[in-house]
């Protein structure tokens, strides 16, 4: 069947909520690891993750750092209005958004939308020693998205200070729970570093500073990427066709560092989460584009939803040759790192470029993510699922993990 008409139904399987992990276990490590190797199915603790690696790969994580993306308002009404973050609009640029004083512009989601509409909205804070009143005011729309200004009276104050003071952690609307003070250090990665999630890249959720030490020591190199995830990573496919859903952008950063390993590793690689398969797949298809056009710009480079299906008659380029050329394109464009941005759906049907083995979590029934663990394991995710169903596998951002081998 052409993927585009893979039915989502197809890809259902039964949830208890039981089963979701509301919270995470108090040791990172000690959570369960499935391990699907050529079709076999077995169980150890996360913590023995790197003894089923093999030594000398390439293993690639993504760096991304969840934001506090949830800001709160009382109309003087009494109505609370929840504004919700979802991608920097001016400045676009994410370092530089954190960095602004004074006022800058997100795209954003309006929790209560009906109280708001219209006037600016004001909430005083302290942030540190300096007291300052925040306003908000919700301009056009972007798409499904409100463009909505902030401005602040104390320039003194960044953006980033202010979002640390105030703002909430978004964790996933399936917990049916309020954020927790302790939600501040489990829904990070101990490696997370760059500024922009609006969730976390839970597969990392796992790794602990032993673990990661344990990985040098079997002699696993260890590179980052970074790939903000945005909230559509939650967004269900309402569609009974995936053909009818639309995947969201996201935006990404990789570093020449990174691509000139890749190819020391004959572009194979071990992928930590789906967030990093997103960002190695698509730079397969960066490469294509800059060997068909070595003037693309960066905005152009972006990969959208269907792309890689519709350049299947380009497979005669290897990996290899794709990475090379985006190494001179970085070189002819004085660039240290590629920042653009994707929208792959990766679904059965998907043959893999990059991506030899992969770390991943249990994901929700009838979505995008399960369908990339499908692509990946040539369509024998119900093997898996059914064997950590019946196995007392705890399941989404803060269950289990799985190590999978096709």
């Amino acid at each position: 069947m052409e993927t585009k008409h893979i039915r989502i139904s197809d890809y259902n399987y039964p949830l208890p909520d039981e089963r979701i992990a509301k919270f995470p276990l108090a040791q990172r490590d000690h959570s369960k690891l499935l391990v699907y190797e050529h079709g076999r199915v077995g169980e150890d603790l996360f913590l023995n993750l790197p003894q089923h690696l093999p030594q000398g790969a390439l293993m690639v994580f993504n760096n991304t750092k969840v934001i506090q993306a949830r800001l709160h308002f009382h109309k003087q009404t009494g109505a609370l209005i929840e504004v919700f973050l979802l991608e920097p609009a001016q400045p676009a640029d994410y370092e530089l958004m954190f960095q602004t004083r004074g006022r800058c512009s997100w795209l954003c989601l309006v929790g209560n939308l009906k109280k708001w509409k219209e006037g600016t909205l004001e909430r005083t804070l302290t942030v540190g020693s300096a007291t300052l009143t925040l306003r908000a005011t919700r301009r056009q729309m972007v798409c499904t998205s409100h463009w909505v200004d902030f401005e602040w009276d104390n320039t003194e104050v960044s953006f980033a200070e202010i979002l640390e003071s105030v703002g909430e952690l978004p964790i996933p609307p399936y917990l049916n729970r309020a954020t927790q003070e302790s939600d501040k250090t489990t829904y990070q990665t101990v490696y997370s570093k760059i500024k922009g999630s609006v969730a976390a890249p839970t597969a990392g959720l796992h790794f602990t500073p032993q673990v990661l030490q344990a990985l040098d020591e079997r002699g696993i190199d260890r590179e980052e990427v970074t790939l903000h995830v945005g909230a559509g990573t939650f967004k269900p496919v309402k569609s009974e066709d995936i053909a009818d859903h639309e995947m969201h952008t996201e935006y990404i950063c990789v570093h020449r560092q990174t691509l000139e390993k890749l190819l020391r590793h004959q572009c194979r690689a071990i992928a930590v989460g789906t967030t990093s398969v997103r960002t190695l797949e698509s730079l397969y298809y960066m490469g294509l584009k800059v060997l068909r056009n070595p003037a693309v710009s960066e905005q152009e480079l972006h990969v959208s939803q269907w792309e890689p299906y519709a350049l299947s008659d380009e497979l005669i380029v290897n990996c290899e040759q794709a990475i090379s050329a985006l190494l001179k394109w970085l070189d002819d464009n004085g660039l240290s790192a590629l920042h653009s941005s994707t929208q792959i759906i990766i679904a059965p049907g998907y043959e893999y470029k990059i991506v030899r083995m992969l770390v991943t979590n249990f994901h929700q029934p009838q979505s995008t993510l399960l369908l990339l663990v499908s692509a990946f394991v040539k369509g024998d995710w119900r093997s898996i699922y059914d064997y950590a169903l019946s196995h007392d596998f705890r399941f989404l951002s803060y269950g289990d993990s799985s190590l999978l081998i096709p």
